[in-house]
């Protein structure tokens, strides 16, 4: 089973990767994560890097393909894709890619979320320093693992709103592109996190 799971920032596409990995014993693939690390790391990339996604940009497909192959080749499991295909060049050469190691697309799942409901998400999530993990509550002084909390500088509210306008402009067409294909799904986002984990377990059972 390889899912790609789709979802503007703040649609809960991080958490709900975690449970669904567990759940099913796949490979959780972060777009996100992979280029936290590689800015973490202080490298001449990563420096490059963290302009273009502190600005609220889009890194190249290039650099986005190679990161994930090196995953994908190393893993044995099934694979969820959160946060990546960005543009319609992403999902076609990701298509190019797996063909390679005999892999498909087996669901593609679009966690549907209001813009205004995005921005209260994101202007109010704070992260944790430590294991990265957002805080349970607003009011939480430090994470469960004693990790200091922040809160990114792309998700300040004028920031969320330069992200949702090229969520729209390059993301958005990528719904398109699968629209069509058999294999995706709309989850209401607007629901506790519980109630969506259910409707996409709903749907992985079908093609299990």
């Amino acid at each position: 089973m390889n899912i790609i799971l789709m979802g503007c920032p703040g649609a809960g596409k991080g958490t709900q990767s975690a449970r669904l990995q567990s759940a099913y014993n796949l490979q959780h693939i972060s777009t996100g994560d992979l280029l936290r690390a590689e800015m973490a790391s202080g490298s001449a990339l990563g420096k490059q890097v963290a302009e273009v996604i502190n600005g609220g940009n889009l890194v190249s497909d290039e650099l986005m393909i190679s990161m994930l192959e090196t995953r994908v080749k190393a893993s044995d499991k099934g694979i969820i894709f959160d946060g990546f295909p960005r543009t319609v060049a992403q999902a076609q050469a990701l298509e190019i890619m797996l063909q390679k190691y005999n892999r498909s697309i087996t669901s593609v799942i679009m966690i549907d979320l209001p813009e205004e409901e995005v921005v209260k998400r994101l202007s109010s999530r704070r992260l944790c320093k430590k294991c990265g993990r957002p805080a349970a509550t607003i009011t939480q002084p430090v994470c469960a693992c004693g990790g200091e909390l922040y809160v990114r500088a792309d998700d300040a509210p004028e920031s969320v709103k330069h992200r949702l306008e090229v969520y729209r402009k390059d993301t958005l067409p990528v719904k398109n592109y699968y629209q069509h294909s058999g294999k995706y799904v709309e989850i209401n986002g607007h629901q506790t996190p519980d109630q969506v984990f259910e409707d996409i377990c709903s749907v992985l059972e079908k093609v299990k």
